[in-house]
C-alpha cells in the first residue's frame, strides 16, 4: 500500500489528512497535539511520535503548518522528516511560507534526494475536507506529473505556475490581496456605522456593487453582525502571510508605494487584539461600539 506521511493537523491539515484515508492510502500522521489526530486514528491512520517517525518509509510527505519556523522544524529540525525520508520521496509543502524559505527548503531537501513540490493551497477547511482545494504548484513539469497521484485526493484544480517557488509567490499575492480587501471592508463598514447609515442597505449595496469580491461578500455580513463563530482563518495567520508578501514586494517593487504595508500594520493591530480568533474581528479595532463616546 502506498504510504503518505501527513504532518500538521490544524484547521486545514486535519481535513487534508482525512482525504488520504478516504483515497485508500496508508497514512501516518504527526501533530504537536495528539488529541487533534484521535478521530483520524479511529479511521485507520497511524500515529507517529515525531515527523521523522511519520516520514520513515513514506512515499510522500505532506506538511501543512503555520509558518517558516514550523516548516523548518518539521522538515529539518531534530527528528525532522528529512532525517528519515528515503531518496525519491515526494516532499510536498502545502504550508504558506516565505519565498526565501521555499527556495532554501527545496535546495536542502533536494540535497537529501527528495523531490520537492511547492504546493500552497487556497480554500477553507470545508474544501480541505472535501478535496476541493486549489493547489498552487511550483515544480519541474516531470516532478509534478509523478506527484499527481499524491495531489489528486486534495484537489481537482491544479495551477502550475512554473518552477519551485512560483506557487508560493502566487499564494502570497493571493493572501496579500485578501488582507487588503478585508481591512478595506472593515474600514468602509466602520465609516458607515459611525455615520449612522442603514447597515442593511449598506450590505445590499456592497454585495451587489463594483467593490464586491468573494472576500468582501464573505466577511461583510459577519462584520456587521459581529458574528465570528467558526473561525476559518486567524488574524495571526493573515498578518504572517501579508508580512511575507510585503517582504517580497519590497524586493521586487523597489520604491513603489505599497498598500500591503498598511494591511500588515492593520493586521498587526488585529493580531494584538485577537490573535487566534477570526480575521474578521479586525472591525472591532476600527469601529466604535454603538453608543460609545
Amino acid at each position: 500500500m502506498t504510504t503518505v506521511a501527513f504532518i500538521g493537523l490544524g484547521r486545514m491539515g486535519h481535513g487534508m489528512a482525512g482525504r488520504y484515508l478516504d483515497a485508500g492510502f496508508d497514512v501516518a500522521v504527526w501533530n504537536r497535539s495528539k488529541a487533534k489526530a484521535e478521530d483520524l486514528l479511529a479511521r485507520g491512520a497511524r500515529w507517529a511520535a515525531s515527523p521523522a517517525g511519520a516520514a520513515n518509509g513514506a512515499d510522500a510527505i505532506v506538511t501543512m503548518v503555520a509558518d517558516d519556523e514550523a516548516s523548518r522544524a518539521v522538515w529539518m529540525g531534530k527528528d525532522g522528516a528529512a532525517s528519515a525520508a528515503k531518496a525519491g520521496t515526494f516532499a510536498i509543502e502545502c504550508s504558506t511560507v516565505s519565498y526565501d524559505h521555499a527556495l532554501d527548503l527545496a535546495a536542502a531537501l533536494r540535497g537529501r534526494g527528495l523531490i520537492y513540490i511547492d504546493s500552497p493551497v487556497t480554500g477553507l477547511p470545508d474544501a480541505a475536507a472535501s478535496g476541493k482545494l486549489t493547489l498552487l504548484i511550483g515544480a519541474e513539469p516531470a516532478d509534478l506529473e509523478q506527484a499527481r497521484p499524491f495531489l489528486a485526493p486534495l484537489s481537482t484544480t491544479i495551477r502550475h505556475f512554473g518552477p519551485v517557488g512560483t506557487g508560493t509567490v502566487y499564494k502570497l499575492i493571493n493572501n496579500l490581496m485578501g488582507a487588503i480587501q478585508i481591512a478595506g471592508i472593515a474600514e468602509g463598514l466602520a465609516i458607515a456605522e459611525q455615520a449612522g447609515l442603514d447597515m442593511k442597505l449598506v450590505l445590499e449595496a456592497v454585495e451587489t456593487g463594483v467593490a464586491a469580491s468573494p472576500q468582501v461578500i464573505r466577511h461583510s455580513r459577519r462584520m456587521v453582525a459581529r458574528d465570528f463563530s467558526g473561525a476559518n482563518f486567524t488574524a495571526t495567520l493573515r498578518h504572517k502571510d501579508a508580512a511575507y508578501a510585503v517582504a517580497l514586494a519590497e524586493r521586487l517593487l523597489s520604491g513603489a508605494p505599497l498598500m500591503g504595508r498598511a494591511a500588515v500594520e492593520a493586521y498587526g493591530r488585529a493580531k494584538a487584539h485577537a490573535p487566534n480568533e477570526d480575521e474578521g474581528k479586525i472591525i472591532e479595532i476600527v469601529s466604535r461600539p454603538k453608543g460609545a463616546a
